[in-house]
């Protein structure tokens, strides 16, 4: 066994993708043919309050990943970024004014004015 794998952990509660979210992201796996791929979530530092999210697919194991599957989706959150997101729900919001992931995390102290990062 690969020295990366031996040191993902499995948590079913770090992070949480709501169905239509789980059904967006392997509707844009599918789109990137990488059967490898999996969604990556973590925070990084920028924006008006400190902190941002960043949502993207990796192929990547890193030292320490906690990993979820959720409707089949496998999202992995470095050790990191796991604290912060402990908890979160990612869900897919489609309206006539936008489109996109949001990000429900019960974490989160405060958010600046335009809503982009938090504390």
């Amino acid at each position: 066994m690969d020295a990366r794998t031996e040191t993902i952990e499995t948590q079913p509660q770090v992070i949480n993708l709501t169905e239509t979210a789980a059904k967006k992201v392997r509707q844009l796996l599918d789109q990137e043919g990488n059967t490898e791929f999996f969604l990556r979530v973590a925070v990084q530092p920028g924006g008006c309050s400190g902190l941002r999210y960043s949502l993207y697919f990796d192929d990547r194991a890193m030292d320490g990943d906690v990993e979820t599957v959720t409707d089949g989706v496998p999202v992995r959150v470095d050790r990191m970024s796991a604290p912060y997101l402990r908890g979160c729900r990612v869900d897919w919001l489609e309206t006539l004014q936008q489109s996109g992931f949001t990000i429900d995390n019960p974490n989160v102290h405060g958010t600046c004015a335009c809503g982009d990062s938090f504390h």
